[in-house]
């Protein structure tokens, strides 16, 4: 099986999982150093999704491809027409762009890009699956941890809006069984954490769970954007509108990610409480 983006925190998980399960794994990097990281028993090859004649020796022999696209779009036709002329299915890291509610619905270049590569791999008649995560749990790490490790003060915009993170983990092992497993071909999974939750509650939960009450203070949508780093500004806006349309109503939930596994789907708590350290340095209180 290859994987693109096997660094990637995603990408990095689903190397591990599939590993952990005797599965034979080669992985795509663009630069070799960026895999020291990686277990010693999967082959490392270099490629770039930019340059697809440089994807040939990654592609050899090959029957499954996890992609998970960050590059730019313009190669994307070329990538999608080497995997189907080597590999038998693809299963794709996408985004839950078609879901009705409208969290999901506002403007996204993003989504655009994800519409477009599963439109060409629909073209090419290869068996695939869809995997579609909501909102990362990580993502508090990278918005709240400054705060945290600062005067413990989260100044956020639109506290009411409900999302269902979902734990990387399960993303991760949703993808893995869809590798190694069959019977997911034309599979077009979203994936949530089990609850609703504002995003004042998902940092009350941060707070309870590292034992340091933290303070929310709501911030204006304009205030957060002007102080969002000028190339982070599209990102900022695509947020800012898909908190606003949530506001006032429950994030959408599904079940798939316990339907699949076979077991519950760790809640916002759960992984909080596993990554306590990344957001403090310390390790979380004993319960």
């Amino acid at each position: 099986m290859l994987v693109t983006g096997a660094t990637g925190r995603i990408g990095r998980a689903v190397v591990d999982q599939l590993i952990d399960a005797g599965v034979p794994v080669r992985a795509l990097v663009r630069r070799s150093e960026a895999a020291v990281t990686l277990p010693p028993d999967v082959e490392i090859v270099n490629g770039d999704l930019t340059v697809p004649e440089s994807l040939g020796a990654a592609l050899q022999a090959v029957s499954t491809v996890f992609l998970v696209w960050t590059a730019p779009p313009q190669t994307a036709a070329a990538v999608v027409d080497l995997l189907a002329a080597h590999a038998q299915r693809v299963v794709y890291l996408s985004a839950p762009h078609r879901t009705p509610h409208p969290f999901f619905r506002q403007p996204n270049p993003m989504a655009a890009l994800h519409a477009e590569i599963e439109r060409l791999i629909a073209a090419t008649g290869l068996d695939s699956t869809i995997v579609r995560p909501g909102m990362f749990a990580s993502n508090a790490l990278f918005w709240w941890s400054a705060a945290i490790r600062g005067d413990g003060v989260v100044r956020w915009p639109y506290g009411a809006a409900e999302t269902a993170p979902v734990d990387d983990r399960d993303v991760a092992a949703v993808i893995a069984r869809t590798l190694r497993e069959g019977g997911h071909a034309g599979g077009d999974y979203v994936l949530t954490g089990p609850e609703s939750l504002t995003q004042a509650e998902q940092i009350r939960i941060v707070g309870d769970a590292l034992g340091s009450p933290l303070t929310f203070e709501e911030t204006p949508p304009d205030e957060f954007r002007r102080e969002t780093p000028e190339a982070s500004r599209p990102a900022a806006d695509m947020l800012l509108a898909a908190w606003n349309a949530a506001t006032g109503r429950p994030a959408y939930v599904t079940s798939t990610v316990s339907d699949l596994l076979g077991r519950p789907a760790r809640t916002f708590r759960q992984w909080v409480t596993d990554h306590a350290t990344s957001f403090t340095g310390k390790p979380a209180p004993m319960n």
